[in-house]
């Protein structure tokens, strides 16, 4: 009687032997296999080509996918030169905080935008920018280690914004002078879209925008 053969020893063996079917190619035309896109029986060579045109699909999406990304990126990186321009042709301290808001809004196209610090210097006491801000809100800011981007859960931040009735989503970004862990304020961005920010977003550019505007609004404080 003879014993069945081991399927994984075959494998192995057409693994060891890749001549194998140059020295018996007429078993590429009689092998037959179920194909898996439309049932009927296909030759071992058919076959082949069927998974071949799948990994060509899977890598066409992958890189359609690719270039997607990279042209979001390109697209957002040139927003965020356009929106540093700004700042750089700002004409002094004191416009610093409107030239965030207002580049950040024409820049990037968001609805609404806010900025609030504390700790500045006596000069900008009656400043917009300075006005409204609880000891919630501070420790609030305190508390994020990284930009917010979600739904607005009526974060007092956002009452700070022109129409806070009307924003759905929101960024919250924490103000620090690198290295410090105490924030001395708070860069708020609101829409009345509620996928314009989600919390799926990456936020390596949100960082950047904060990282930016904290640098550029060090210069108010005390």
């Amino acid at each position: 009687m003879t014993a069945p053969l081991d399927s994984t020893l075959v494998a192995q063996y057409l693994t060891d032997h890749p001549q194998f079917f140059e020295e018996h190619a007429d078993l590429l035309g009689e092998i037959k296999l179920a194909s898996p896109l439309t049932g009927r029986a296909v030759s071992l060579q058919e076959r082949q080509m069927e998974v071949l045109r799948d990994k060509y699909k899977t890598l066409e999406l992958r890189m359609s996918n690719l270039m997607r990304l990279a042209s979001e990126n390109e697209a957002i990186a040139n927003k965020f030169h356009r929106w540093t321009q700004v700042l750089l042709q700002s004409e002094d301290v004191g416009s610093m905080p409107h030239s965030v808001t207002s580049g950040l809004k024409n820049s990037f196209e968001v609805p609404q935008v806010t900025v609030r610090i504390w700790g500045a210097a006596p000069d900008y006491a009656d400043e917009w920018f300075v006005k409204g801000v609880s000891e919630d809100a501070r420790i609030f800011a305190n508390s994020l280690l990284a930009p917010y981007c979600g739904a607005n859960k009526d974060f007092e931040a956002v009452r700070w914004l022109d129409d806070p009735s009307t924003v759905v989503s929101t960024v919250i970004i924490p103000l620090r002078k690198p290295g410090d862990k105490q924030a001395f304020g708070l860069l708020i961005m609101g829409s009345q879209d509620a996928n314009r920010f989600t919390a799926l977003m990456a936020t390596d550019f949100l960082v950047h925008i904060g990282e930016t505007s904290s640098t550029a609004l060090a210069w108010l404080l005390a």
